[in-house]
């Protein structure tokens, strides 16, 4: 698409905290595309919001500590005043690449559309470099959907659209990268961040038995997989699992071959990140287990 080509029938919902460095790449890959943008800012005190006035509607939302981002997207879906029914969600360091663009804008000018929500292959990019093993040069997310047709999950910490209907998956890349993290602090004090909320998650989800939103299925969708994949991770002792998914990444999922740039992140992500949720964990599971006796 070009300048002067119309916008499509898309709403797009951004959300943001403290995101000056990755904000404007984000929403200048969507304006003049879609024909609505609302960025959700959980109260940054950086230039954010200057930024996105720019190009977006913005929303302020109280910065909640103990959640991540999926109840943003939720709130969003429920309050805001939504022009159209299929939604763009996307995360600040996130980019909607020119190929992605065309893609979104000639299938949403079919007449008929029959799948209610579509997987983004995701181009993660780390410290500059793009990834392209370790499970991360395949990864889907679901960004495309129908908002009649679609629900997050309250309890879950991952961003994970669960749609009621038959879902599709789009040819095109979609850019992630957090140049923020590419100071290696910013990167620990985040995920410090991350560990609480999945591990609160898990520890709620193993004392309360809260089913998944879909059924957990080997071969179902990219989600159904994922979650059924989690379900056999819980399973894993604590402080074992880390590190036998740190290995299944860098090796089986060849993580190796991303050089020195990937070792780091796959040991970051695979390896260190789940450890410290396992330590959190074994904290929570020991404090509920001292208040309301040992657990069955």
């Amino acid at each position: 698409m070009g300048i002067g080509d119309p916008v499509i029938p898309l709403s797009v919902l951004v959300t943001t905290r403290n995101e000056e460095v990755n904000v404007e790449r984000c929403l200048r890959s969507v304006h003049g595309f879609a024909d609505q943008i609302f960025v959700l800012d959980s109260e940054s005190t950086d230039r954010t919001v200057e930024i996105a006035r720019r190009f977006a509607e913005v929303r302020t939302l109280a910065y909640d500590h103990g959640r991540i981002i999926p109840w943003i997207f939720q709130w969003g879906l429920d309050n805001l005043p939504l022009h159209h029914d299929w939604v763009l969600i996307l995360e600040a360091d996130q980019a909607v690449t020119p190929e992605l663009r065309a893609e979104i804008a000639a299938l949403l000018a079919r007449p008929e559309v029959k799948e209610d929500g579509f997987y983004v292959r995701r181009r993660q990019i780390f410290r500059g470099r793009p990834l392209r093993f370790g499970g991360y040069g395949s990864k889907v997310l679901l960004k495309l959907f129908r908002r009649s047709r679609s629900e997050l999950d309250p309890v879950e910490q991952d961003t994970r659209v669960y749609v009621r209907g038959p879902v599709g998956r789009l040819r095109s890349p979609l850019d992630e990268w957090n140049r923020k993290e590419d100071s290696i602090l910013f990167y620990l004090e985040k995920h410090l961040r991350y560990a609480e909320a999945f591990a609160q998650e898990e520890s709620e989800r193993r004392r309360r038995r809260l089913p998944w939103k879909a059924t957990p299925r080997l071969f179902g969708t990219p989600d159904e997989r994922v979650l059924w994949l989690k379900d056999r991770y819980y399973r894993l002792p604590l402080l074992v699992r880390p590190a036998l998914y740190f290995l299944y990444r860098y090796f089986f999922l060849l993580g190796i071959l991303d050089g020195r740039t990937g070792f780091v992140f796959h040991f970051l992500q695979a390896f260190w990140f789940r450890l410290v949720v396992d330590i959190r964990l074994e904290e929570l599971l020991r404090q509920g287990s001292t208040k309301d006796g040992p657990l069955e």
